[in-house]
């Protein structure tokens, strides 16, 4: 048997040196072509504005194009299908709120689950309140209580909606039932509101400034800074806790390397004073979570959602 000679074996040492680092090499590279942001939502909602704040500043920390694609439809679920689906590699990734997450796949079957992406970051918190309608029978929470089981009519935007969701978990803790009248969004649910029509209902705090609606309590775990005065559930005995929040989320198989640089610039894209100031406008606030923790946040609320949406018997 003839051996290889001296040469032929410095050769493939080079070669195989050159293979293992080549993989390194380009996840330090990384990105070096734009990036596609999938969102779940069509133009013009809360979501889509949310990732329209973030892509300049998160384009600026990664030196490279952030292209939003706009993949509406069946509540949020086809864009988030399309984002678990993608080939792995960084450069589709989605901005996606809760909901489409945490409280859909226990309604519809659906070819993703929470164990199919990987939680790069949150980027926004919006935490819900209890508003009252200026013509129901109650202004204050104490007066609600006292109301709770007469014919309480209250408002969603419809059936397993993080609103609904939000009143259900309300309605659950103070263990009381309502009456629940759908509506197409925030906007005629608060049209209603000032007409009586329904008397409470679970939105964020800028839908009750919007049109200036009573707030009798905060479904966060503590005190709003915009509503200093206003008591959270917990505080008044009630836990119920409801919220809408969004962040990066991409493909389960995405490997670490690209995973932790986009952590590292979305950090500074929520820490921009850009991004701040539009979250302001928007009446969301800017808040930065890694991985675990933004993981952890929606599997908690996944939790809650599933035992909501089967006490409420919710199923498409």
């Amino acid at each position: 048997m003839r051996l290889p000679s001296n040469a032929t074996l410095n050769a493939t040492v080079i070669a195989l040196g050159s293979l293992l680092c080549a993989a390194p090499a380009a996840a330090q590279d990384y990105p070096t072509k734009p990036l596609n942001m999938v969102i779940p939502f069509p133009p013009g909602g809360n979501t889509d504005l949310m990732a329209r704040a973030l892509q300049p500043e998160l384009a600026k920390a990664l030196g490279q194009p952030v292209v939003v694609v706009n993949k509406g439809g069946a509540g949020g679920t086809i864009g988030d299908i399309e984002v678990a689906n993608a080939r792995p590699d960084g450069y589709t990734i989605g901005l996606t709120p809760n909901n489409p997450l945490t409280a859909q796949p226990h309604i519809q079957k659906l070819p993703y689950d929470m164990a199919s992406f990987r939680y790069v970051c949150l980027t926004y918190d919006v935490p819900y309140v209890l508003i009252a309608s200026p013509k129901a029978p109650f202004a204050t929470f104490a007066e609600f209580m006292a109301f709770k089981n007469d014919n309480l009519i209250y408002a969603s935007p419809g059936p397993g909606t993080q609103p609904h969701l939000g009143i259900l978990a309300v309605l659950s803790a103070i263990k009381a039932e309502g009456v629940h009248v759908p509506f197409t969004g925030a906007g005629p649910m608060s049209q209603a509101m000032l007409a009586g029509t329904v008397m409470a209902m679970a939105e964020s705090p800028a839908v009750a400034k919007a049109s200036n609606l009573k707030v009798l309590a905060a479904l966060a775990k503590t005190r709003i800074a915009a509503l200093p005065d206003v008591p959270t559930m917990i505080e008044l005995g009630y836990p119920a806790e409801a919220f809408t929040a969004g962040g990066i989320v991409a493909p389960a198989r995405t490997p670490d390397a690209a995973v932790a640089r986009l952590q590292k610039a979305c950090a500074e894209a929520v820490a921009s004073d850009g991004y701040k100031s539009a979250s302001d406008k928007l009446n969301a606030i800017a808040r930065y979570l890694p991985e675990a923790e933004f993981k952890a946040l929606f599997e908690a609320d996944s939790v809650r959602n599933a035992e909501a949406v089967k006490k409420a018997g919710i199923t498409q």
